[in-house]
């Protein structure tokens, strides 16, 4: 759907004219030569675009306008070569409202020991001129990551490549929005939230659809579309070779599956819309829950949420967004049931149906089998278990006065077989453990529903909710209870306290 190459990062160099234009030239030659090695490393995503060196307020605040103009640029990257007095930086930051990363950095990786002299000293003030445009940006309490390394140096650019898709991914939310099919599932309270709170802070539309609206779509289909879909399942996936014969109940269920994902591709791209929910309660005309179309389109880029869960979708689309091009996937989950088993103690991830091929571990293999919830029916699937390893779960809750985003590491292990619940499927132990893990997932008010990543790491996380200015509580291998809730507490009282100077 979308990937990074027709956005940019702009590079901004801060020094002044107390050194005279010939320092001027060199900063500025030093900053191109940073930016076409970062660009030239084959380490950042998103391409870097040096903007040049700014020398007064008036050039700051150019610069500043400029970027926010700019629908490419999703984001800044500032770097002091030399001594750059903070005041001129003031109403530049003021005016700033794309994301903002500050790398302390120098050219030069080593002191010169030999030859360095006063000239050399004026010249590279990195160590100096950072300090004092950190101190404004801190003064002006904006929002920013910092990475401190060489520009040479991997893994200072591994963690400006994170920052920058977690921008792209901020971007992208920008103009989310989200179709329901279908309104939440009845009496459920942490899947609905304030939607105008949401676009004021995350930049969520959330529009409601009538699933028989979708029908329009569905009964317009040719025979040919449905038929080339269908064949595209049969040569994807494994399946039982009586799948294929026309007629039965199941090769209905599987046209019927191919129909519901070629109607609901089609609204979503007529809408411009970039994820959405469905809810078993609310499926209008369909005879059956559309649950391989979901997983497929997940797989493509948008978001899901089931029953009626905007914020998990419009999570999801921003955790695929980050991801793009890394290669062990990501999907909608939801914890289903627990396994008491000493240390390896594990939740059960699934749903119904809609769990993303982009997770399994082996090739996913189409079947129909009788779903009795919402429509008592026979319905298509992909049926598989996830891959083993290291993730990462996230959601985001509305707690009245804010909203949090949950974070949790887990760690994916070996499922049994379930012959008996042909569903796709997880099984995770919750960091550090069960016991603390989810205590601590349920002391924060997380939801049943989880944005999940096996590339995706905490780091990434803290940049999306500072970009959104939201807050984070990180669950990990370090947690414990007592250091949790207490946490928990001081947020409470610093957002309570925030809102009340506000």
């Amino acid at each position: 759907m979308t990937n990074f190459k027709d956005l940019e990062v702009w590079f901004v160099t801060g020094a002044q004219l107390l050194y005279g234009g010939d320092a001027v030239i060199q900063v500025d030659a030093h900053s191109n030569e940073m930016v076409k090695g970062l660009n030239e490393s084959g380490n950042l995503p998103v391409k870097v675009v040096y903007k040049g060196t700014v020398n007064s307020a008036k050039e700051v605040t150019a610069a500043f306008k400029a970027a926010n103009n700019e629908d490419k640029c999703i984001g800044v990257i500032t770097w002091m070569h030399t001594f750059s007095p903070a005041k001129m930086w003031i109403h530049g930051l003021q005016e700033l409202k794309k994301p903002l990363l500050h790398f302390h950095t120098q050219f030069n990786k080593e002191i010169p020991w030999e030859t360095m002299d006063m000239d050399f000293m004026n010249l590279n003030q990195s160590a100096h001129g950072d300090r004092e445009f950190g101190h404004i940006v801190t003064r002006m309490r904006k929002n920013r990551k910092v990475v401190v390394g060489h520009w040479q140096d991997p893994k200072a650019q591994a963690k400006i490549a994170g920052w920058m898709r977690v921008a792209a991914a901020w971007a992208d939310a920008q103009d989310m929005l989200i179709l329901r099919f279908g309104d939440q599932m009845n009496n459920v309270a942490v899947t609905d939230g304030d939607k105008v709170e949401a676009e004021q802070v995350l930049g969520y539309h959330v529009d409601y659809y009538p699933i028989n609206d979708v029908m329009a779509y569905y009964n317009a289909i040719t025979d040919q579309e449905v038929e080339a879909l269908v064949s595209e399942y049969f040569s994807l996936y494994d399946h039982d070779p009586s799948l294929e014969q026309e007629g039965t109940v199941a090769y209905e269920k599987v046209w019927n599956s191919a129909k519901a994902e070629i109607a609901i591709r089609c609204v979503l791209k007529e809408t411009g819309a970039k994820g959405f929910t469905t809810n078993f309660n609310d499926l209008g005309e369909f005879d059956q829950i559309p649950g391989l179309a979901s997983q497929r389109l997940m797989a493509e880029g948008y978001g899901f949420g089931a029953e009626g869960d905007w914020k998990t979708a419009a999570l999801y689309r921003t955790t695929w967004f980050m991801s793009q091009g890394m290669p062990q996937g990501c999907s909608f989950l939801e914890d289903y049931t627990l396994h008491f088993d000493g240390e390896r103690s594990a939740i059960l991830q699934a749903h119904m149906l809609e769990v993303c091929p982009m997770i399994a571990e082996t090739k996913p293999k189409l079947e129909v089998h009788r779903l009795s919830i919402g429509i008592d029916s026979e319905t298509a699937r992909l049926v598989f278990t996830s891959k083993q390893g290291t993730g990462v779960a996230a959601t985001i809750v509305d707690l009245g006065n804010r909203f949090r985003l949950i974070v949790n590491k887990v760690e994916c292990i070996k499922s049994k077989p379930l012959p008996k619940l042909p569903v796709a499927s997880a099984l995770w132990i919750p960091m550090p453990n069960l016991e603390v893990g989810a205590a601590a997932w349920i002391l924060a008010g997380g939801t049943h529903h989880t944005s999940f990543s096996y590339d995706l790491t905490p780091e990434y996380w803290q940049d999306f909710a500072e970009m959104a200015g939201i807050e984070i509580v990180i669950i990990n291998e370090n947690t414990t209870i007592d250091a949790f809730k207490k946490e928990l507490r001081l947020n409470e009282i610093y957002y309570m306290l925030n809102k009340a100077l506000c």
